[in-house]
């Protein structure tokens, strides 16, 4: 093999410029915490003496001993199953939700397009912790409007009981994050070629034969991209069930996986065990992910 001449050694050595701040940032920020996460779910605390008091505690190599206690304990096994089935439901009915307006909007003509666009995409800029304090005022009864309003017909509503928290936090994700996949699936439509919409309705198709022949086809690849990253949010369900937990005996310390690795750590100060569930949460993440890609690539394929 011949070396490399002055010019593209110079080149390699630009490129490696470039590219080691990036490296440095993504060893730093992304490889390292999940390696140290790693690590500490391979660790475990042991006291030595009568009752534990006999000296200070030092932690041992446990082994998998944190992830059998995960995978053993009632209330991590619980909050997987509560967010499978939250996502289940939710995750379509949003998705479904974002392609319509996402639809409508593209296929509106109206001078006001810009402001309905601006507002649906507005309560994604909402922090998810200010989100479930306001939609917790709609919830409580006493401070509750819609609570109100059905007292008044004699239907009694609770959003915050046993059978409807789960559903009332799903509101509330739906409300933040419908716009957010709808301006990703406009940015979609925008790049479609406006030719091939008029090729469309040159041979006679309606705007809803439009609508499902060729615009759902084209932006395939976004909604493959917003289902994803609404499978990773859900499996993250964290801060609207911490925020709602004091206005109702409903949600407890191990409602989501998240919230139970939470506490786990700051509440037990079992910082390793919490480390075991929050590898085996991404993991499961990373398991639907990359399975429901596989299965979209599988429907492709067939498709051709």
């Amino acid at each position: 093999m011949r070396g490399l001449t002055r010019s593209e050694a110079r080149n390699a050595r630009a490129a490696a410029g470039f590219l080691l701040p990036f490296l440095a940032l993504f060893l730093l920020c992304f490889v390292a915490p999940i390696g140290y996460a790693i690590y500490e779910s391979l660790l475990k605390v042991e006291r030595s003496g009568p009752l534990g008091l006999g000296g200070g505690p030092k932690e041992v190599f446990a082994g998998l001993d944190n992830y059998v206690q995960a995978l053993q304990n009632e209330g991590f096994l619980a909050g997987f199953g509560r967010v499978l089935l939250f996502g289940a439901v939710q995750i379509p009915l949003m998705i479904a939700l974002a392609t319509a307006l996402a639809l409508l909007l593209e296929a509106a003509s109206a001078r006001w397009v810009g402001f309905f666009r601006t507002a649906f995409f507005l309560p994604y800029g909402v922090p998810g912790v200010i989100a479930s304090i306001l939609w917790g005022f709609l919830y409580v009864p006493g401070i509750s409007p819609f609570v109100e309003m059905a007292d008044t017909v004699g239907w009694e509503l609770d959003f915050l009981s046993r059978g409807t928290v789960l559903w009332s936090i799903a509101n509330i994700v739906t409300w933040q994050f419908t716009g957010y996949n709808m301006l990703v699936l406009v940015a979609q439509l925008k790049a479609v070629p406006g030719e091939l919409y008029e090729a469309a309705r040159i041979d006679g198709a309606s705007v809803w034969q439009v609508a499902r022949h060729v615009k759902l086809p084209l932006i395939r690849p976004a909604l493959v991209l917003t289902t994803v990253f609404s499978i990773i949010g859900t499996l993250q369900l964290f801060a609207e069930p911490m925020v709602l937990r004091p206005l109702t005996n409903t949600i407890d310390s191990g409602y989501t996986p998240n919230l139970h690795a939470y506490n786990e750590a700051f509440t037990s100060n079992n910082q390793h065990a919490a480390a075991a569930e929050a590898v085996l949460l991404a993991l499961v993440a990373c398991a639907l992910s990359f399975g429901f890609l596989r299965m979209v690539g599988r429907r492709g394929r067939d498709g051709e």
